[in-house]
């Protein structure tokens, strides 16, 4: 039988644990949003080497396992003379991975802007800033929006990773109960219900703000 008292009893630590984790998720969503943009301005541009580094870097990322860059960057980067802390190496390792996503998701977002938009826009007069920031941008935001927030919603999932190199987040919290008091059936059913309501939550606002961008063409 599941012990519905001692779950209720183990939430001010649950609640200490996800404290951690939304702050490891939301610094890596930040951080990997703005490597993404900078990423995908590389990938687009006219310059072959550095569209082929990003191509690299992106397939390189999407095709290793996430635990073994967790690992390489809290264990490999010391050994060339960088050495993180337990929490801002599971911000960088975070943010690398979420940030591969992100570049293909802008990318992806801003091919959808098609020439025919490109060429009203010269003929209306319109300088290039105007043009990216007014017609393109929003297009392509419009675009990449449900592939950006499946990635932003795997980052806070992914972050359950991170306890492996000890950071005292929320499935570092259940485990660390789990191995002393041998309740994994409570602990696993807490922290799945736990990063649900989050997952949800992200989930609800992100689909809000995509039918705010697809209300100018709702009936077109």
């Amino acid at each position: 039988m599941i012990d519905w008292a001692y779950m209720w009893e183990a939430v001010p630590d649950l609640i200490n644990g996800l404290g951690m984790t939304l702050l490891v998720s939301f610094l890596a969503i930040i951080f990997s949003l703005l490597a993404g943009a900078v990423g995908c301005a590389l990938r687009v541009s006219s310059v072959k080497a550095l569209n082929y580094l990003i191509a690299a870097y992106v397939e390189f990322i999407r095709g290793t396992p996430y635990l073994v860059q967790v690992f390489f960057v809290f264990y490999g980067l010391p050994s060339l003379g960088l050495k993180l802390s337990i929490f801002w190496s599971g911000v960088v390792a975070l943010s690398i991975w979420a940030s591969a996503f992100h570049i293909e998701s802008f990318r992806a977002g801003l091919t959808s802007v098609s020439k025919d938009i490109r060429n009203a826009s010269a003929s209306l007069g319109l300088r290039a800033w105007h043009h990216g920031l007014f017609v393109v941008f929003p297009i392509a935001a419009r675009s990449a929006l449900p592939s950006t927030l499946n990635t932003v919603v795997s980052t806070i999932k992914n972050s359950a990773y991170l306890q492996a190199i000890g950071l005292v987040e929320l499935t570092f919290v259940a485990v660390d109960r789990i191995a002393y008091e041998f309740r994994s059936i409570e602990m696993f059913l807490a922290i799945c219900v736990i990063y649900l309501a989050v997952v949800l939550v992200v989930s609800a606002l992100g689909h809000r703000l995509e039918r705010r961008l697809d209300r100018p063409y709702v009936g077109r």
